[in-house]
């Protein structure tokens, strides 16, 4: 069985939220609408018609909440900064209570001996900029860099480790090719209009932060999944590597001044590269301290000419009687091991986080507990897939649980069960899991 202190005593260890989950608060204390405000008023968007308006109330808890990742025994706290809650309308005036409120939760995780690591853009594009255009707008590009830089000099006195954007694969294609997260809007034009200016964004945030943060210790973080080729047949391989570049490559490349991955995918060549992106190749590229990994199933893939573009099809986990997560989520630690030795592979990566690792599952409470042994056996397999990646070398520095409590898991609504605490999200009672309680005795082996 392993143990923490495995892996060393620099390791780092931590949670990860997200403002748009948890904080509530949403029409108060002078926050502008975000696009997943807007976007969960809209009939059939989200699970039961859920909303992110009170979310885990972390507005009015933010000390209780902190006081719960002290307890469980991590040393980071990783949240996200609401850029309409800085910048109501997305740009130009300055909310100050905003201001205030990052200042109370910065303070708070000081005095409770964590580390925060804060995170610029976790997907809450602010309204107002998305009436204009949102990420397919070049204008886009001035506006982030106003918010980061108004962030940078508030809080860089105080925040030494920052994550630029989450997930940019994410959000630009759930977002703005499939529709299926906010703003929903569909189609390969929008979606690779939002890509470029993504990339963009990810290296211009980097450089404000490294000139403005004295210290700085900065990564980004990107979503990553082991492509498997459903055969050994041609077509399958050809579609694999579609698949690769569109889950894995798409962002990382550009940052390490490769440009996009167009070789392997024509569709990159004929659309993003016939924008005369070359000419923004140097202003994608960005030395980051570190980047983080998301890693939350691998996709079995096969030809299918009748998708679009991609010409790819995933077999489902259940189809191919893998165990699963309540998400339908393939269960594979060894996949997470062999997704970490690809992207160690690329020269100039220094460091590598996991940013956010964990699992949803249907929690039943028994007894007044929550004994969610599913989850510990999930983090048990996954963390000794880590710890082989690191023995052998990989420059794995930390590992951040998603998430510390149930909260307004996207499109799923509060469905989706994914936290160390249960959150009744009537009464806002925490209750920790025996997930919970399991990494407290795990980290207290140090």
């Amino acid at each position: 069985m392993i143990s923490s202190k495995d892996f060393g005593k620099e390791f780092l260890w931590g949670v990860a939220t997200a403002a748009a989950q948890i904080e509530g608060a949403a029409e108060s204390y002078g926050r502008g609408p975000s696009i997943w405000d807007t976007f969960s008023q809209r009939s059939g968007k989200i699970k039961k018609g859920h909303r992110p308006t009170l979310a885990c109330d972390f507005y009015h808890r933010f000390k209780e909440d902190i006081a719960l990742v002290k307890l469980l025994g991590f040393k980071v706290f990783r949240f996200s900064i609401s850029w309409s809650r800085l910048l109501p309308n997305g740009r130009g005036q300055v909310n100050p209570e905003g201001i205030a409120f990052y200042h109370q939760v910065i303070d708070e995780c000081l005095l409770q001996g964590l580390m925060p690591y804060v995170t610029l853009y976790h997907w809450d594009l602010p309204e107002k900029l998305s009436k204009e255009g949102g990420w397919t707008a070049f204008s886009i590009n001035a506006d982030f860099n106003e918010f980061v830089l108004l962030c940078a000099k508030t809080y860089g006195d105080k925040v030494k480790n920052w994550i630029v954007l989450n997930e940019p694969l994410g959000f630009t294609s759930l977002g703005y090719m499939l529709g299926i997260h906010a703003p929903g809007q569909t189609g390969l034009s929008n979606f690779l209009s939002s890509v470029l200016h993504v990339a963009i964004a990810q290296a211009d945030g980097g450089r404000i932060l490294r000139a403005e943060v004295a210290s700085a210790h900065i990564g980004t973080t990107f979503s990553c999944s082991e492509i498997i080729p459903y055969t050994q047949q041609e077509a399958d391989l050809i579609a694999a590597r579609r698949m690769d570049c569109l889950m894995n490559r798409l962002f990382i490349e550009p940052t390490l001044g490769m440009g996009f991955p167009d070789a392997d995918w024509d569709v990159l060549e004929k659309f993003i590269i016939g924008r005369s992106t070359w000419r923004y190749q140097e202003r994608m590229t960005f030395d980051f301290d570190f980047i983080g990994l998301q890693n939350y199933f691998p996709m079995v893939v096969k030809f299918n000419s009748f998708v679009p573009i991609i010409q790819a099809w995933e077999v489902k986990a259940r189809y191919r009687k893998k165990p699963y997560t309540s998400m339908g989520w393939e269960i594979n630690a060894d996949s997470f091991y062999h997704i970490l030795k690809q992207f160690a592979a690329y020269p100039g990566i220094k460091e590598i986080m996991i940013t956010e690792g964990g699992a949803a599952f249907a929690d039943q409470f028994e007894n007044e507990k929550i004994n969610d042994q599913q989850r510990i056996a999930y983090f048990q397999d996954y963390l000794s897939a880590l710890l082989r990646a690191k023995n052998e070398g990989l420059p794995i520095t930390g590992y951040l649980a998603w998430t510390l409590m149930d909260n307004f898991e996207w499109a799923e609504g509060y469905q989706a069960k994914f936290g160390l605490v249960h959150n009744d999200f009537k009464t806002q009672k925490r209750t920790v899991k025996e997930s919970g309680y399991w990494w407290k005795r795990f980290l207290s082996q140090a």
